[in-house]
């Protein structure tokens, strides 16, 4: 896994324990508040302002599917024992096929001296493909993990969290508040605070989800995923960052994540094909 490939020393270690590391089956809590009131704006769009905030989150990804196609760019930001480490991605993501490409580019230390080149990855239904892996993977090839069978769902372990999946994550807000209206790259939007329940999101996920996203909410140890989002006035995800926390064992400390997905450029076309078994590298990948 991406986590997989820093060395030793520091909070490296806890780093590399994201691919190993088990999250999350929130406690639900209690409606959150209503947002700005408001209705219709005249267009046949719906307003964000008329919706309470349960009902906006929950619908967040559903609006996704209806808008196609975004550009994306994704941060994750990894903490342990004073040591911070950051793995950014830039790409493109189809929320009507679940399926996305993106461009993981490692902080500078993180493969040792001799650096490492940008990974590409394809996100897929269950699936999770990618190329430039290093670890013994020759150039040419492909490695395919089976999102399902990993403990965060592939939440954390690719570097990425599948776009997807994070809007998927709101339908489990609990606790939601409303914290005011601002400007995100020049588009207003509207911003709301609440804490996300892994295991009902799951259970109210899309068919393609809900493998990974049950995977997630069996494995991960602590059951709470604060959370902030940012929608545009018609409903549109524009930027959400959730905070994981967690340890790989009882002995270990904890590890805190913080996850940030921006999307723009809706109605993007986004061609992604997924390579053949000819392609794909099943030969043994080294841990360091």
């Amino acid at each position: 896994m991406v986590v997989q490939q820093y060395r030793d020393g520091g909070g490296a270690r806890a780093v590399r324990a994201l691919a190993v590391a088990g999250v999350i089956a929130v406690t639900a809590g209690c409606l959150g508040g209503d947002g700005e009131s408001g209705a219709s704006d005249g267009s046949g769009r719906r307003s964000v302002a008329a919706d309470r905030p349960l009902d906006l989150l929950g619908q967040a990804a559903d609006v996704l599917v209806e808008a196609g196609g975004a550009e994306t760019r994704t941060s994750m930001e990894t903490a342990a024992g004073g040591t911070r480490v950051t793995i950014r991605a830039q790409g493109a993501y189809d929320f009507r096929r679940q399926m996305g490409r993106l461009k993981v580019v490692l902080p500078e230390d993180a493969a040792g001296a001799d650096g490492h080149r940008p990974i590409t990855e394809l996100l897929a239904p269950g699936a999770l493909y990618m190329k430039n892996r290093g670890a013994g993977v020759p150039d040419d090839k492909w490695v395919r993990v089976d999102t399902t069978t990993l403990k965060d769902g592939n939440l954390l372990t690719g570097g990425v969290t599948d776009p997807m999946a994070a809007a998927e994550l709101l339908r489990g807000a609990a606790d939601v508040t409303y914290a005011g209206k601002s400007e995100l790259a020049g588009v207003t939007v509207r911003h709301y605070r609440g804490v996300a329940d892994l295991g009902r999101a799951a259970r109210a996920a899309s068919p393609q989800s809900r493998g990974a996203l049950a995977a997630a909410a069996k494995g991960f140890s602590k059951d709470a995923v604060p959370f902030d989002a940012y929608l545009d006035e018609e409903g549109r995800l524009r930027k959400v960052r959730h905070r994981f926390t967690f340890s790989a064992d009882s002995r270990a400390p904890e590890v805190s994540v913080v996850s940030t997905l921006l999307l723009y450029g809706f109605g993007l076309p986004v061609t992604v094909t997924l390579p053949d078994e000819d392609s794909l590298y099943t030969g043994e990948i080294r841990q360091g």
